[in-house]
């Protein structure tokens, strides 16, 4: 039966045992509210794992001024429901007070250029608290395999960069991007749309199969891929674009034209929510 542990301590006991008995123990970490997107990183982890812990928590280290920390959308009854259908073996459900200490001053941060553009660069300290609470969470859990999503492709990649700088003994397993049937990629932010706002975000999806296409048959500008996805979304009613990038799918440099592996990565305002998608394309 799935056991949910608030305290750093009761989880480390229960994982201490397990580890004695020969068990190999997974870790997907979430904020919650989840969804189908959530569900597969949990399928995946229940497919080579003995144990999956889902550890849910509205990280706030991760959250600029002026976000959507405090309305961030919440349901710990609905999310533990999920999991045990699921077979999850351990929800952790910390509160902010457990996991950051009044006097709490040690943060993890990098000097990489990944951190540097797409989120990294409009929103100021997320990846520092996204690389903080990771690493948190890989010290109380100690899994053998993490499991994240390819939907934040830039955190992926910063979180690999991490794990290989400190030497953590973790594997990290990145899973395909979950979409609707209409293609819009699943996103606990999904939620504040409007019915017409949920309408105008499938530019999002459509604009990067429609770039992906244009490269297969032999568009190499770079600039020409950006202004084309700029342009259908500027057609919608509530966009508001942060940015339209292509970049090295391997280290997310820039680069002068399509003539490698790339990301074309995007994030975008639909009315209140800010929405991040992506798609590569192997040239």
């Amino acid at each position: 039966m799935m056991q949910s542990f608030a305290k750093i301590s009761d989880l480390r006991k229960v994982l201490k045992n397990e580890r004695m008995n020969g068990k190999s123990i997974s870790l997907v970490p979430t904020m919650g509210f989840l969804h189908e997107g959530h569900m597969s990183l949990i399928k995946e982890a229940r497919k080579k794992n003995d144990i999956v812990v889902v550890s849910i928590f509205v990280n706030p280290t991760q959250f600029g001024p002026n976000e959507d920390l405090e309305t961030y959308p919440r349901d710990l009854e609905k999310d533990s429901i999920l999991c045990e259908k699921e077979g999850v073996d351990y929800i952790f459900n910390p509160t902010v007070n457990e996991m950051y200490l009044d006097d709490y001053a040690t943060f993890v941060d990098t000097t990489s250029n990944i951190t540097n553009r797409l989120c990294g660069a409009s929103r100021d300290g997320h990846f520092r608290g996204v690389m903080s609470v990771v690493t948190k969470l890989f010290n109380i859990v100690n899994p053998d395999r993490a499991y994240f999503g390819r939907k934040d492709y830039q955190q992926v990649a910063v979180i690999k960069k991490m794990v290989n700088d400190l030497s953590f003994n973790v594997e990290i397993v990145d899973c395909e991007i979950v979409r609707e049937e209409d293609g819009l990629a699943l996103s606990s932010r999904n939620t504040y749309l409007t019915k017409e706002q949920r309408i105008d975000a499938l530019v999002l999806s459509r604009s990067l199969k429609e770039a992906k296409e244009e490269i297969l048959k032999g568009e190499r500008n770079k600039e020409k891929i950006v202004n084309g996805i700029l342009d259908k979304i500027s057609k919608v009613t509530y966009s508001i674009v942060d940015y339209v990038e292509v970049l090295d799918a391997k280290t997310l440099e820039d680069i002068e034209e399509i003539n490698r592996d790339v990301v074309i990565a995007l994030a975008v305002n639909i009315g209140k929510p800010r929405l991040i998608d992506n798609i590569i394309v192997e040239v």
